[in-house]
């Protein structure tokens, strides 16, 4: 297994990341084709990245997308937006993998913290990050659609 970031565009690529975006959904429901320019934009960004986990067969098996977020309170910080792994090859291994490659991204662009959220119900992955020794931050997720 080796873990990279994402640095081409291609269908069969393309197709399969949504498919485990599909597994991460809660609802299960396809959001549909991923444009070609969001991940053209994410390939060229310094501040975005999709690490991408693959097997010994090049065939990917497991995805994390994270963003630097800058501000004076938070200074930079990596945000991490989207973390899957093929759920019939959980407890693999393959998530420790992308979540160390995670901490390497985020070091390596001078960021202090990993910052993220885990959704209710979500008790595997939670018991997953405490092992690790993220800390629950005591918060209120807020979103505005902007039309």
């Amino acid at each position: 297994m080796k873990v990279e970031s994402l640095t081409k565009y291609d269908e069969k690529t393309a197709n399969r990341i949504r498919e485990l975006l599909i597994q991460l959904s809660r609802s299960g429901k396809d959001r549909g084709e991923i444009p070609q320019t969001w991940f053209e934009d994410l390939i060229k960004s310094e501040n975005h990245d999709m690490l991408v986990a693959y097997n010994d067969n090049e065939e990917i098996i497991g995805i994390a997308t994270l963003s630097i977020i800058m501000g004076p309170i938070v200074r930079k910080i990596a945000y991490l937006e989207d973390f899957v792994t093929d759920e019939s090859l959980r407890g693999q291994g393959i998530g420790s993998a992308l979540w160390q490659a995670m901490l390497t991204w985020a070091k390596d662009k001078g960021c202090t913290e990993l910052c993220f959220t885990s959704g209710h119900g979500r008790e595997a992955a939670q018991a997953f990050y405490q092992k690790r020794g993220a800390e629950i931050y005591d918060t209120n997720y807020f979103r505005k659609t902007i039309n």
